[in-house]
């Protein structure tokens, strides 16, 4: 069965809008506001108002300023110690850096240096001595780049040197 057709000189509504709710015959129509499709309507309480905002609390406020001073305030005191303490931070990694390189000054001989090796039968290295000291073994007498280096007959002693990430070399030295 069908629907029956609409009374004469009545609006219909579009297809997909809500329709509205007939009042029965007797009692006054109540006039509410249309909202568009598709739009939320506003929360309202049980008079028709909006209800109203939680306040927020002061101390709330205080609780996150004094968070937020302490996360900034200990980023900057460590950069300060970072940077200004004579006992670590920056000054123990320049004084590291320092140290490693004085250690390499002193085992890193250049032609013309008079050296003391140690361990000559295992893994030597040769440590810079005073030449007119008694310590004093070997004169380097030449550097020679490559892995493949060899001292030839006119020195009395050789030593490879291979560094990670760097250039191979051999050491030649002769007696003092």
């Amino acid at each position: 069965m069908s629907a029956p057709p609409p009374y004469p000189n009545q609006p219909q509504q579009p297809y997909g809008y809500p329709q509205q709710q007939q009042q029965p015959y007797g009692y006054p129509q109540q006039q509410q506001p249309q909202q568009p499709y598709g739009y939320p309507q506003q929360p309202q309480g049980p008079q028709g108002r909006q209800r109203p905002q939680p306040q927020r609390s002061p101390l709330r406020g205080l609780i996150t300023a004094v968070i937020v001073l302490a996360v900034f305030g200990g980023g900057a005191w460590y950069v300060w110690d970072y940077n200004t303490n004579p006992h670590g931070g920056k000054a123990k990694k320049e004084a590291a850096q320092a140290a490693r390189a004085e250690e390499n000054k002193k085992y890193n001989p250049q032609v013309g240096d008079c050296v003391k090796v140690h361990d000559p039968q295992g893994e030597p290295v040769a440590e810079i001595v005073d030449c007119g000291s008694p310590e004093a073994q070997y004169k380097t007498a030449d550097r020679l780049i490559g892995a493949d280096a060899r001292c030839g007959p006119k020195f009395d002693y050789g030593i490879h040197v291979s560094i990670r990430h760097s250039s191979n070399y051999t050491l030649c030295f002769t007696k003092v």
